[in-house]
């Protein structure tokens, strides 16, 4: 039985899991445009807004990727620092580079799930013998689209030490 493709949405694309689970990638100076949200207990307000707003400027800035990434540093019940990936720097906003080895995880539910994805990626981190030193989200679609295509993917990112 052949499956049919995922009709895109036209706002988030749909998002294949499998180049991201369970992987160890490098990253040297990865480009990002970092921008800030506000939330309340972890629940964002503005990030919609700010989305668009920021991929204007990507799309202006000529610094689009194929297949964009977004990372979600959840520092604080209040809000939370964004980073979309770029392929160079955009003008009047401010940049980041990451450089560093990180682990990655794909899991699927409700965004509810997220404590207990965060505690099962630590375990991953502990298991392989390394140290956790970051953790990020990525959220791979926006509610609607996850809503649409039936499936809300969300990868976790570990930034990770060296072996112990």
């Amino acid at each position: 039985m052949q499956t049919q493709p995922v009709q895109s949405t036209g706002c988030c694309p749909p998002f294949d899991p499998e180049p991201w689970k369970d992987r160890e990638i490098v990253w040297r100076d990865k480009l990002f445009l970092k921008d800030r949200v506000h939330s309340v207990l972890h629940v964002p307000i503005d990030m919609g807004r700010k989305m668009v707003r920021n991929q204007r400027r990507i799309e202006a800035a000529h610094a689009q990727p194929l297949q964009p990434l977004t990372l979600t540093d959840e520092n604080s019940r209040w809000g939370a620092d964004i980073y979309l990936e770029v392929t160079a720097p955009v003008p009047g906003v401010e940049m980041a580079r990451m450089s560093g080895t990180f682990l990655t995880r794909v899991y699927e539910g409700p965004y509810r799930n997220a404590p207990t994805w965060a505690e099962d990626m630590r375990q991953l981190v502990q298991a392989r013998g390394r140290t956790l030193e970051k953790l990020y989200f990525a959220y791979t679609t926006c509610p609607r689209c996850a809503r649409a295509y039936g499936r809300n993917y969300v990868v976790l990112f570990a930034k990770v030490g060296p072996p112990n």
